[in-house]
């Protein structure tokens, strides 16, 4: 039976092998959450199953009720009825009843609920923030010190803030194993709060469409120990040893390139990076020009002040959101592409 486990588990990645760190964490045991990774997954899946209970019972006795009244009264012919007189019925006792009744049942479920909203909008004052910006259609996660990645890593048991800005359209960060979700806001800044319990790779998405690519507005979340947190963290640091190249390599994955460029020739959202350097490119309004670093640049930085005829001016601009040097790097790695 095709359930919302199986729909989490065809979306998350294949499982790696049992002796890395942090494998990706399959779908819960449950019949239909994910696995429940964070301190809020709890309160909220007891919640849920409270609501789902209630509800469920209670259909199951009107549909009873009307069955057994439906087959106990039923009507056979008129002659047994008589004739038909308009009458109104009405019994205030009964209508109190079924109006005061649910009662018992609304306000404990809106007491829960709203406490449990109140806490995760108020988070406490020793975390750690991480800013992530959407745009169509990857996430940039930015860690303290400047590093930024396109997927999210965080140490396990520590509270983490992730400040949430989006570059274009509206965007929603979800992580539906840490029950936690956020609309992603052009224009101003939204928030959300958690705190991991369980080490792994959990799956990340974009809930608000957000345009053709929105399916594709992909990441993970991974949990890891404090040391392996710092560790991670050292890495995105820049390394002059490494050739620039590679480190554009990096970039490409890092700022979501992949997502509307290819390497292989394809074209996707955008055109693709193969044989892109040194080509004569044709643009919307019929001008042309070469494809060198200064284009690559300007095509970076101002997306849409030379949009290749054939290709809609989607791409967002990272203006602010790259070094010189990681510009420089990206650079020559197109220039790499073959």
């Amino acid at each position: 039976m095709t359930n919302l486990a199986s729909v989490f588990s065809m979306l998350a990645q294949a499982a790696p092998a049992a002796d890395e760190p942090n494998p990706v964490v399959p779908p819960g045991d449950g019949f239909w959450q994910p696995v429940a990774a964070s301190n809020f997954a709890e309160q909220i899946d007891w919640l849920y199953h409270l609501i789902l209970w209630v509800t469920s019972l209670t259909v199951v006795g009107v549909v009873v009720a009307m069955t057994f009244f439906a087959i106990r009264y039923r009507v056979t012919s008129r002659k047994d009825t008589g004739a038909a007189v308009s009458q109104i019925d009405h019994n205030t006792p009964l209508e109190i009843t079924w109006s005061v009744l649910p009662l018992a049942f609304f306000i404990p479920i809106f007491v829960w609920g709203f406490q449990g909203f109140a806490d995760m909008h108020t988070p406490p004052k020793d975390v750690l923030e991480i800013k992530a910006t959407a745009r169509q259609w990857s996430w940039e996660f930015t860690y303290p010190g400047g590093s930024s990645d396109s997927k999210l890593h965080v140490p396990v048991g520590r509270d983490v803030r992730i400040v949430i800005e989006a570059t274009d359209v509206l965007h929603s960060l979800s992580i539906p194993a840490f029950r936690v979700k956020q609309d992603a806001v052009p224009g101003r800044y939204t928030d959300l709060w958690f705190r991991a319990t369980k080490q792994g790779t959990f799956p990340v998405f974009c809930t608000e469409y957000c345009g053709t690519k929105h399916s594709d507005m992909l990441s993970e979340a991974t949990v890891e120990t404090a040391d392996e947190f710092q560790e991670y963290l050292n890495k995105l640091g820049f390394d002059p040893n490494v050739a620039p190249e590679k480190r554009g390599e990096k970039l490409y994955v890092q700022k979501g390139c992949t997502t509307c460029h290819s390497l292989d020739g394809s074209p996707k959202v955008g055109p693709t990076w193969k044989g892109l350097f040194g080509s004569t490119r044709t643009f919307a309004d019929g001008t042309s020009a070469t494809a060198d670093e200064n284009y690559l640049r300007q095509s970076i930085l101002e997306p849409n002040a030379q949009v290749v005829q054939g290709f809609a001016p989607a791409m967002p601009t990272f203006q602010g959101s790259l070094k010189d040097q990681q510009l420089s790097d990206l650079i020559a790695y197109i220039k790499s592409v073959k």
